[in-house]
């Protein structure tokens, strides 16, 4: 393969003492000729390649139709009505819908209306106290960046915005729908403000003269007295936390009171309908543990213990007048896997579970504002699309409320946990999926990774995980360090000076693979996106023997100087700095774009980047896609598909299974699972097998 070319710049940088090269910083320049002229050869690379992929196009029309099974997310009550998203068959966008006393259902927003191209995405949502007004936020282009709207259930009319800049903002409406306190990045950096709905100017109420990189989450006690206030800085595992009584102060100047500062540890709290702050926290307790205090001040009394094996997730009260006493609902994973504890209210002691469909991943827990006794969550797992559960706790029963909206026919698979064991002894759990009876013998293999930023690798539908399997394949996800799926702790143990960890893991699952028989290295493939991106770039340049090939997505790679650009600022707390001489070292001790060596025999490699992206800029992947071609020495290719118009996050769904397909029939064609002559289900409208 003869690739574009892309000359080498000699430029070196004095990191304390530390002469790190860049050769191809040019490339950081989206809009430079040279750049653009370079991308646009290697689109034509990857277009050729693509082209003569086998099974791209099976693969394609088999994960639309997995992707066609849809998804309802469990509702919100406000005043008399009810609101829920739902992605029905061949919508490109989950729809909001509004449900009255008559129960009539209606569209709210929907994202196509707004914009025919399915470049428009619902960002977050929130309705006010009675159910009468919707603050919703968009974005376009994938640039995540938000504007705020407001809207009249009733007539559907917007009634306030746009309020820009307002990215990952909660809102939290006072009673009476008249204002609410969001967040909204200025030049300084984001701060809380009060905006009263009509009025053109806000007043800030918190966060002046903070750092630029500070997060702030937002809660308002449902009977809206108690406003309360977190800051994260950046991806730093703790949080400050201040408590204001709206009863005592203005809504635009709150009294807000220290709950938490300068403590390594994540809080959050909120005050219930009988007066007490309820605290969840993971102070003392990496898996968490739920306390209960004064508003006013003084110390917490743990009422839920941390579990030794379970992460503390969600915390809901049911105290409607027909049950025989209040009730907390405790979500919690074990192991990755979700359940949900019944304990009793007052004094925390337990009283049993709630039945759930399956071994899978519930989503938040969703009661009326006046409790009740009944309680709503999504339900998924590997072959379940999203659907929505109702729990009666005067019954004890869990029912289907509302199944995925579409019939896709879902092969079956087989799945299986093995623990593996990793560099330095740590056990390492691993979920193998499988077609069932697909025989003995190695396989082509994708394995599958995150670890990072404590963010969890729970059961959940996936196209792209079925329609590889039904080819006969094996699909693997590992639950590596810096990931949350045992707690905080876990966390920890994959960040900053610990991060090689998540990468020896990911090494030792690969191994186990390997050892076990269900692959061999010329057919084991990996993948992973953002964070998980770097998890791939890592595993190529320190094992480039161990895979056949890697798709690298929306990476960051240059850990040198990924804080320049995009969030990578934010992630300090996660990384470590550039600027201290310490961090440097652990940085460059893994850095994928620095440890990319000469005439080495990489994996065939696909770098994916996304021209919205705001998150993690394009350059990481066009400059290791370059050092990457420059210095291979076998004949496996590297590419890189870079799309415009779209993000970090969310996409129209065409967009997705475009993607999806490509990256199965890469990891495909170079694993050698091939799909031409699999048997993949093709399933007609009416759900029959064509």
């Amino acid at each position: 393969m003869i690739y574009p070319p892309a000359w080498r710049q000699p430029i070196v940088d004095d990191l304390h003492g530390n002469l790190v090269p860049d050769p191809y910083r040019w490339l950081e320049n989206p809009s430079g000729a040279d750049t653009t002229a370079w991308l646009a050869a290697q689109d034509d690379l990857w277009r050729d390649h693509a082209t003569g992929l086998p099974g791209r196009h099976l693969l394609h029309m088999r994960v639309a139709e997995l992707s066609d099974a849809g998804e309802v997310m469990a509702p919100k009550w406000r005043g008399g009505r009810r609101f829920h998203l739902r992605q029905g068959p061949g919508q490109e966008h989950a729809v909001l819908y509004t449900v009255g006393a008559d129960g009539a259902e209606d569209v709210l927003v929907d994202p196509m209306a707004l914009d025919a191209t399915g470049s428009t995405t619902l960002d977050a949502w929130q309705p006010d106290p009675d159910g009468r007004l919707l603050a919703y936020q968009i974005s376009r282009h994938g640039d995540e960046r938000s504007e705020l709207y407001v809207l009249d259930v009733e007539t559907g009319r917007v009634v306030d915005g746009p309020l820009d800049r307002c990215r990952y903002s909660p809102v939290a409406w006072l009673p009476g729908g008249s204002a609410f306190y969001y967040v909204r990045t200025t030049d300084g950096g984001r701060r809380v403000f009060l905006h009263t709905v009509g009025v053109a100017s806000d007043v800030l109420v918190f966060g002046a003269g903070r750092d630029a990189t500070t997060a702030f989450g937002l809660d308002i006690s449902q009977d809206g007295r108690w406003l309360t206030v977190a800051a994260t800085r950046g991806a730093a595992p703790g949080n400050d936390l201040w408590l204001a009584d709206l009863a005592a102060s203005p809504p635009g100047s709150p009294a807000l009171r220290v709950v938490q500062e300068g403590v390594d540890a994540r809080t959050a709290a909120t005050v219930g309908r009988d007066g007490r702050m309820y605290v969840l926290t993971d102070l003392g307790a990496p898996r968490k543990r739920l306390c209960v205090g004064d508003p006013g001040g003084g110390e917490w009394v743990d009422l839920v213990p941390e579990d030794a094996t379970a992460v503390l997730k969600d915390v809901v009260v049911l105290d409607g007048p027909d049950l025989a006493r209040p009730l907390l609902l405790v979500g919690r994973t074990r192991h990755a896997l979700s359940e949900i504890g019944i304990y009793d209210l007052v004094s925390g002691a337990p009283i049993g579970e709630v039945p759930l469909p399956g071994l899978g991943s519930v989503g938040s827990l969703s009661v009326r504002p006046s409790g009740g006794h009944e309680v709503w969550f999504s339900y998924m797992d590997s072959v379940t699309p999203g659907a929505v559960y109702r729990f009666d706790a005067l019954t004890g029963e869990t029912t289907l409320w509302a199944a995925a909206p579409g019939a896709a026919q879902v092969p079956v698979v087989e799945s299986r946990q093995i623990v593996c064991t990793s560099a330095d002894g740590t056990p390492v759990r691993v979920i193998v999926f499988a077609r069932p009876g697909g025989g003995a013998g190695p396989r082509p293999t994708i394995l599958y990774g995150y670890g990072g930023f404590g963010f969890s690798l729970t059961p959940a539908y996936s196209s792209y995980l079925l329609a590889w399997v039904e080819a006969g394949g094996v699909f693997a996800t590992a639950q590596l360090r810096g990931g949350g799926e045992e707690g905080e702790r876990w966390h920890r143990d994959g960040m900053l000076d610990r991060k090689q960890n998540v990468f020896d893991d990911f090494v030792a699952v690969a191994e186990r693979l390997i050892t076990d028989g269900w692959t061999t290295p010329t057919q084991l493939g990996i993948c992973g996106e953002s964070n998980g991106g770097l998890l791939v770039g890592a595993a190529i340049t320190q094992r480039p023997d161990l895979f056949a090939a890697a798709v690298c997505s929306a990476p960051v790679l240059d850990m040198a100087r990924y804080e320049l650009s995009g969030l990578g600022a934010n992630w300090r707390g996660e990384y470590g700095s550039a600027a201290d001489p310490k961090q440097l070292r652990w940085l460059l001790g893994y850095s994928p774009y620095h440890r990319v060596r000469l005439r080495v025999d990489y994996p065939a490699v696909l770098l994916t980047s996304f021209g919205g992206d705001s998150r993690v800029d394009p350059l990481h992947a066009r400059k290791m896609c370059a050092a990457l071609q420059w210095a291979t020495g076998g004949d496996r290719p590297v590419l890189l598909r870079h799309e415009d118009g779209v993000g970090h996050g969310k996409s129209a769904t065409s967009r997705g299974v475009a993607l999806a397909a490509d990256m199965l029939a890469f990891l495909g064609a170079h694993t050698g699972l091939d799909f031409e002559s699999r048997q993949l289900v093709h399933a007609s409208r009416d759900g029959a097998p064509s």
